[in-house]
């Protein structure tokens, strides 16, 4: 992706109180930052990026603090351009061969409960180095001056930290992390959901991508925090139509993909709203300790159409699906946020050369819910999201 220059230096924020991980650089934005038309893509694109179109303000911050950050070596592998194959078949998956994060990635923490209370003593990131931190993000009021890069965080104002993941699955992969002196387990909050929905209009790209994977569900550390990355292939979540479960609340049922899922559906109206929506599914899939992850992408109407390359608005898609406690591997791929979407980081060579759509789809649907229980969850989350 061709970097573009950004107009304003950074100037050094005010530390949070009680924080060791403040960020040295912030970004400040608002609404009017949103990019709401024009993302789509087109025929023949580049290797990373659709031509002419044209990089947003995140873009630029985030691609070339992750580039600098991998120049200086401080990802556990450097990422070259991966290996891609589009499996033949209807779905489309969109298969990447990354031995190197199979090899060299931190091992997952031992999980047994989706409650599972944060930790301490594991690993936690509040452990990262400071440098590893590209920057704050950090929500202003609609009515303030035009957003810099590097304005100063108001105190007590909401922030994330936005991170490099040291194993990248793909070009761009951050981890947005709430303040990590908070210690919140794995447990999506309305906050740091509309971190994500904002981060996705934040860019300008329609292949950057936000996700989450609950514990159970192939989280590997028990504290906050969600994917980022880009990917340069459309994918079937994003376009396939969707069946109407609560149309007043912007919900619906994706049926047409190997996983069934539920789908959120706005073009950047009352996120807040939205996000608690989100978070009221997710908090009684907690509660009746039911593995889920969740992927924000551009995307299209819910109704399609299915062969166009708009994308209008975002998409959240929560699959709810059986738990995986500790540490199996399946031999080609784990079932978590990207290849539920469709996405699927593969670990060696041979996998990769003879993995087949067929195959994909037995080894995602080794994740689904007995079709009485996912019926009964869909029947019981409309009652929810009528109260």
């Amino acid at each position: 992706m061709e970097l573009g220059p950004t107009s304003h230096e950074p100037r050094r924020p005010q530390s949070q109180k009680g924080s060791n991980l403040s960020p040295a650089e912030v970004f400040a934005y608002d609404e009017r930052d949103f990019v709401l038309s024009g993302v789509e893509w087109q025929e023949n694109r580049g290797n990373r990026g659709p031509p002419g179109h044209t990089m947003s303000r995140f873009d630029r911050v985030l691609q070339s603090g992750w580039k600098d950050r991998q120049n200086r070596g401080l990802f556990r592998y450097y990422l070259e351009e991966l290996q891609t194959r589009i499996l033949p078949g209807m779905v489309g998956f969109v298969a990447q061969l990354n031995i190197q994060r199979g090899s060299e990635r931190r091992r997952p923490q031992e999980i047994q409960s989706i409650q599972q209370r944060f930790d301490p003593q594991q690993f936690n990131f509040s452990k990262i180095r400071p440098e590893e931190i590209l920057f704050g993000m950090s929500r202003g009021q609609t009515s303030s001056r035009p957003c810099l890069v590097g304005a100063q965080i108001p105190p007590g104002s909401a922030f994330v930290l936005v991170v490099i993941n040291i194993s990248p699955l793909e070009f761009g992969h951050i981890l947005l992390i709430p303040d990590p002196t908070l210690s919140l387990p794995q447990i999506l909050t309305p906050q740091v959901v509309c971190f994500g929905l904002d981060a996705v209009l934040l860019s300008g790209h329609p292949g950057f991508r936000v996700g989450f994977n609950s514990l159970g569900a192939f989280a590997s550390v028990n504290h906050l925090h969600l994917h980022g990355f880009y990917l340069n292939w459309e994918l079937l979540v994003e376009s396939a139509p969707c069946e109407p479960l609560l149309p007043e609340a912007n919900f619906y049922l994706l049926q047409e993909v190997p996983v069934p899922c539920f789908v959120f559906y706005s073009e950047g109206q009352q996120l807040e709203k939205l996000a608690e929506r989100v978070c009221q599914v997710t908090n009684y899939l907690v509660k009746k300790e039911i593995a889920h992850n969740l992927f924000i992408t551009r995307g299209a109407k819910p109704e399609g159409p299915v062969h166009s390359g708009a994308r209008p608005g975002i998409r959240i898609i929560v699959w709810a699906r059986k738990s995986c406690f500790g540490t199996k591997e399946e031999s080609a791929f784990n079932v978590a946020l990207c290849e539920l979407a469709g996405h699927l980081p593969i670990k060696t060579a041979h996998d990769f050369e003879s993995l087949t759509e067929a195959l994909a789809i037995r080894t995602l649907q080794k994740c689904l819910l007995p079709d009485s229980l996912f019926s009964q969850l869909q029947c019981e989350l409309v009652a929810l999201l009528k109260e």
